[in-house]
């Protein structure tokens, strides 16, 4: 059964759709005024998953995440560019979606934009303002908090609270501070929308009531986003919704965690932002590499902490995967030539082969076991880890092609859940040498760097490389071994010592 931690009750609790086997979900898109920073990649990634697991136990999921395309930072920023706002908001739709499919994010169901909702939004306000709920005035028009008793129960927060230090707009038109805006006049030189109140435009609360209801009904089963949309956005939300509508709006609120950079919230003033784009520039790889770099990255920390984005953990996560894409080249091969089983080569009957078919149905119950526990992402990779370890004290003693398929969909199917894993082994190899730092590959003097920035090495000074490494190893000179083997790495030349004295070489 799969358990979900609901923001709303502060608990872990049984996941059951409203309808079964059938999920609708909402999760609130990017306000489309400049490219995505890692925060945003994140929040992405964590429902892309979400999502996965969820068809992949069954379900039928309507997936529904919008684009916030009207909005005060719109506005300033078609201004500041000296273009229309519209041509803004189409603008960074596609650099987000250029971003998402570089990280494997799959299109939503439904990834509606706030202009083509204003009647939805229209009906909604003026049914607020029916029911005492939201009041006009100087042509906007504002709802009215304490007229929601329950105000407050997502963030577990009371007036005063939220007062303190809250982003609560300051207008002397509200009746109350924390009175927000359903619909605002517009500014000469604004986009202008008609209304029984007078021209304007939505406010920024507004619009995920109004498509979400309309996509996925007036109450359903998962609402996600940012904790910082707790409050107020989402408190706003329900707000709004539930006086419309007098039903419960969402039966479960998942919340992902920030992105710290170096243990301090990424902030644009603190001069520790980073956008998508940039950490795709700071890498050496291929924006393909980089992208699963990243992924690997963000998933491998449960999506409720936060995660703090540092060099050393995409060189961590680089390197794991580097170590997955090993196993699975190993596989590939053993598929491609089919080696002997032990128990031809005169030993114990398939007796390791039992070993690997108990590491995979270890792996299968943790990874689900993982999975059910809130999505924990986290421990599923760790699972798979194990798996990665156990695997290739084993493999090198030839398992059968039967096993090796098995290997092999267990990691496809695993990594399709997650989103990794998506290059072919040898692709991966040539990929990652894709960009060259200059001056990095200066060990070997007779290695060039290519037009195209990959490495080259001839075969004479490789072969003399290994033969002096095997010379090495046989007194026991480890310095020099591993000395030899950093240098035909950096090269691009991967070389693999097996149990039986030979040495494997890949490029």
């Amino acid at each position: 059964m799969i358990k979900i931690y609901n923001t709303f009750t502060g608990e872990k609790e049984p996941f059951e759709p409203i309808v079964p086997g059938k999920v609708g979900m909402y999760v609130c898109g990017v306000t489309v005024y400049d490219v995505c920073h890692i925060g945003h990649a994140r929040s992405a990634l964590v429902f892309d998953i979400i999502r996965r697991y969820l068809e992949h136990k069954g379900f039928k999921v309507t997936y529904v995440k919008n684009f916030t395309d009207i909005d005060d930072k719109i506005i300033a920023r078609a201004q500041r560019d000296g273009v229309g706002w519209k041509e803004i908001a189409e603008r960074y739709i596609k650099e987000y979606n250029d971003d998402m499919n570089l990280l494997r994010v799959m299109n939503a169901d439904i990834e509606p934009m706030a202009t083509d909702h204003i009647d939805e939004m229209q009906k909604i306000i003026d049914g607020l303002i029916e029911k005492g709920c939201a009041y006009r005035t100087d042509g906007d028009v504002y709802y009215r908090v304490k007229s929601f008793e329950e105000y407050g129960k997502l963030s577990k927060r009371n007036p005063e609270e939220m007062l303190a230090g809250a982003r609560v707009e300051v207008d002397e038109k509200k009746e109350d501070p924390l009175d927000f805006a359903l619909w605002k006049a517009s500014k000469a030189g604004e986009p202008v929308w008609s209304s029984p109140w007078g021209g304007g435009r939505p406010g920024w609360h507004i619009e995920c009531s109004a498509m979400s209801m309309k996509y996925l009904g007036n109450t359903f089963d998962i609402h996600g986003g940012g904790k910082d949309l707790i409050f107020p956005h989402h408190e706003n939300e329900i707000a709004q919704s539930e006086a419309y509508t007098g039903r419960p709006f969402v039966r479960y609120w998942i919340h992902n965690g920030f992105v710290n950079v170096n243990q301090e919230k990424m902030s644009k003033s603190l001069g520790n932002f980073f956008t998508i784009r940039e950490v795709f520039e700071k890498y050496r790889y291929s924006s393909r590499i980089t992208a699963e770099v990243l992924r690997y990255f963000l998933i491998s920390t449960h999506y409720r902490s936060p995660v703090d984005f540092s060099d050393q953990g995409m060189v961590s996560a680089h390197a794991a995967l580097d170590s997955f894409y090993a196993l699975f080249q190993k596989i590939n091969e053993m598929l491609m030539n089919p080696p002997l089983l032990k128990e031809e080569r005169g030993g114990l009957k398939g007796g390791f082969e039992r070993d690997v078919h108990q590491a995979l149905s270890e792996c299968t119950r943790e990874f689900s076991e993982a999975m059910n526990d809130d999505f924990n992402s986290a421990a599923a990779i760790a699972s798979l880890q194990k798996l990665r370890r156990e695997v290739n004290t084993y493999i090198d003693k030839g398992i059968s092609v039967e096993v090796a398929v098995e290997l092999e969909n267990l990691f496809k199917t695993f990594g399709s859940i997650l989103g990794l894993f998506s290059f072919e082994p040898k692709k991966w190899e040539f990929a990652k040498r894709g960009k060259v730092v200059e001056g990095e590959f200066t060990l070997i003097a007779t290695a060039k760097v290519t037009a195209t920035g990959v490495v080259t090495i001839s075969e004479e000074v490789i072969n003399k490389l290994i033969t002096e490494r095997k010379d090495a190893r046989k007194r026991s000179d480890w310095k020099r071994a591993d000395e030899i083997r950093d240098q035909l790495s950096k090269a691009g030349i991967i070389i693999e010592d097996r149990p039986d004295g030979t040495t494997r070489i890949k490029r």
